[in-house]
């Protein structure tokens, strides 16, 4: 008896977007606490990209899976899901998105059909398109968990945003705006500025052509930016550190420079500045944190104040220049790649 097969994307090498295979494999029936969904989308995150290079928080045990983030349709369910799903209204046939507390290696999402566990299901809401459905959770629970969770965000708190062009970076506008604080995005491209203002942002710092101390503190008065939420550290570090406000909050989630950074000591003990690494994993791990970041991003799509930023749609069989643009550095918001 034949086998049903289905179209997934692995790669045995690291290396660049050329070594993403698409291959042919039996279809997989999830296990205790899986799921199986139909794919119909799939977002496009930096950790896909730092991954496949062999940069990311996990290394690849090949052949690896890849990706995160998944709008699908549950096809099948394993045993023990009763827990993981009591409540949800997830069943057969709902449509889904994926929320990135797993391992990509092990759960990637790319392809035609992904297992999941079951914990990392929430039903996609009904206002979004599948596309908008497989841009939600790495952006809004990324900038959730470091300005609303451990930032604490206070109205009109200046909360300084690099690398704001990104879709964490646009999410992050948005949080900023719900909670009344003031959003300071930065952008090296002057090209980006306009798109960031019509975004929500209140101030935008091109830090090519701009100084981005001397800018901050004309925005806030001398004060600084309580929160400053970076992408970039490397060199970054030390002037960051000078633009943020005494006793300001500065959360390192990521790392585009790629260069070693030098922890800015002597501001840090004058200002009393904390500066800590963050991941979205902090939310995920945590049951109750996990709960609390579900039901403030759900509410806040439901209301409208959050809206996932699309910068562009690739198909299926576009997947590597999907991920090459991603490397350009080039975009406004989320890449998504479509099977449908």
């Amino acid at each position: 008896m034949s086998q049903t097969l289905t179209g997934i994307i692995r790669f045995h090498s690291v290396g660049g977007a050329e070594v993403l295979q698409y291959e042919q494999v039996p279809v997989e029936e999830p296990a205790q606490g899986e799921v199986r969904i139909k794919v119909l989308s799939f977002g496009l995150n930096r950790a896909e990209v730092l991954l496949r290079q062999g940069l990311y928080l996990e290394k690849p045990v090949f052949p690896s899976r890849i990706g995160y983030e998944a709008c699908g349709i549950v096809e099948a369910v394993g045993e023990g899901c009763a827990e993981a799903l009591a409540g949800t209204g997830i069943e057969i046939g709902s449509r889904v998105s994926t929320v990135p507390c797993f391992s990509q290696v092990k759960y990637g999402v790319y392809g035609e059909t992904a297992v999941v566990p079951a914990r990392s299901l929430v039903v996609c809401p009904p206002n979004l398109t599948d596309v908008e459905g497989s841009s939600i959770w790495m952006q809004y629970l990324t900038a959730y968990g470091a300005i609303k969770m451990l930032g604490d965000v206070k109205p009109e708190e200046y909360v300084l945003i690099t690398a704001a062009s990104s879709s964490v970076g646009y999410a992050a506008i948005q949080l900023v705006n719900r909670e009344g604080a003031i959003a300071i995005a930065t952008t090296r491209s002057v090209a980006k500025k306009e798109a960031l203002l019509k975004a929500g942002a209140a101030h935008v710092i091109v830090t090519e052509t701009e100084d981005l101390v001397a800018e901050v503190k004309r925005i806030t008065a001398g004060k600084g930016a309580s929160i400053v939420f970076d992408a970039v550290a490397g060199p970054m570090m030390l002037p960051l550190a000078r633009a943020a406000a005494y006793e300001g909050k500065i959360f390192i989630y990521g790392a585009l420079s790629l260069e070693s950074t030098t922890f800015p000591l002597q501001l840090a003990l004058k200002r009393g500045l904390s500066v800590c690494g963050y991941t979205m994993f902090q939310v995920v791990d945590d049951a109750a944190r996990f709960a609390r970041a579900k039901e403030y991003v759900l509410a806040a799509l439901a209301d409208g104040s959050f809206k996932p930023v699309i910068d562009k749609v690739f198909s299926y069989a576009e997947l590597r220049q999907a991920q090459e643009y991603m490397e350009s550095n080039q975009q406004q918001g989320k890449i998504v790649v479509a099977l449908t």
